[in-house]
């Protein structure tokens, strides 16, 4: 018998090299390995070997099979990809063309970043974007915060094994985009970011920011107030009311918390807002000179100022959703009651 095992392994070898076809393959497998295939009639005739004899058989017929379905596995992949390859080549897949509806929703944050978009589009704004893996520089020392410095230490920070981080807010990107695009600009980027930080109603490691530039001639902080009271009252079709208290952040001078009356309890208090009845929407103010300076704009001529606007939270006041973690959860009741279809 095991003679006959060797035999089924050599020949099913020699066998699968000419296989060219999905369907030649699944005949072969069902063949060998099916419910009356070659091995499986071995194994059927296991009652009439010694005591002694069986255990080796067994160990053998078993490393067979394993054998033949890995090689059956990896001959399927290079099957698929070279008719993949092939209909490519002949023009007989068509990649431009739709797939068919199967349903599904965007996620209320994505919702609420087109919005946001779609409205700083019609102000002048581009669209950019950002990555999620970041320098130290770009993160913390483009911003004018360097090492050692202690608004570090308010960040909680992920750092990864070769020296980098997942970024901490979208601020992240305003170096390289000023050195992008020079002055004059007007930039929007969203993005996610990554904090160690504590989960609570209002707080999540994950969460989304959509941060704005700015920079021009003579842009002051009048600016900055109309383009966040349009956006506002954009986003919730509403009057909001709204405050704008003193907050300090190295990367503006002077520097502001702008904050939205909670609109899931309507500023009575509740775990969302810590009962204070207000929330932390949108840190902004004008750009620090050292900033821009590091971002290669000319101090003397321009000015600029920049947002970093809570989109997550801004997504559960326009919803009323008043706990953060169930936009991270994949919740589907939650996710389908925003159907676009």
């Amino acid at each position: 018998m095991k003679q006959q095992l060797e035999n089924i392994k050599e020949k099913a070898s020699l066998e699968l090299t000419d296989i060219n076809t999905i369907n030649d393959l699944e005949a072969f497998r069902i063949n060998y390995l099916g419910k009356n295939g070659s091995l499986t009639a071995v194994l059927k005739q296991m009652g009439k070997v010694s005591a002694e004899e069986r255990p080796i058989i067994g160990q053998l017929a078993n490393e067979i099979r394993a054998s033949l379905e890995k090689e059956i596995a990896i001959k399927e992949k290079q099957l698929i990809k070279i008719a993949i390859e092939k209909e490519l080549l002949n023009g007989t897949f068509d990649t431009t063309y739709p797939s068919k509806n199967i349903g599904g929703t965007l996620h209320p944050i994505t919702i609420v970043q087109k919005e946001i978009e779609d409205i700083f589009k019609t102000m002048g704004f581009i669209i950019e974007d950002g990555f999620e893996i970041e320098n130290e520089y770009n993160n913390f020392e483009a911003l004018n915060i360097p090492k050692h410095h202690p608004a570090r230490d308010m960040q909680d920070t992920y750092y990864l094994d070769n020296g980098q981080l997942l970024k901490t807010h979208t601020s992240a990107a305003q170096n390289r985009i000023m050195r992008k695009y020079k002055a004059p600009l007007k930039v929007l980027f969203p993005g996610r970011c990554f904090r160690n930080e504590a989960t609570d109603a209002s707080h999540d490691n994950t969460f989304f920011q959509m941060e704005g530039l700015m920079i021009g001639e003579d842009v002051s902080i009048s600016n900055l107030i109309y383009f966040m009271k349009s956006l506002l009252s954009e986003v919730f079709k509403k009057d909001v009311k709204v405050r704008l208290r003193p907050g300090f952040f190295p990367f503006v001078e002077p520097g502001f918390e702008l904050d939205i009356n909670c609109l899931i309890c309507g500023g009575e208090g509740c775990p969302t807002c810590h009962q204070s009845g207000w929330l932390e929407l949108l840190p902004c103010g004008m750009i620090h000179p050292s900033v821009l300076e590091m971002g290669g704009i000319d101090t003397e001529k321009y000015t600029g100022f920049a947002f970093g606007l809570g989109l997550t939270r801004l997504t559960m006041m326009k919803y009323g959703i008043n706990d953060i973690r169930v936009l991270n959860s994949g919740n589907l009741k939650v996710l389908k009651q925003f159907d676009v279809r």
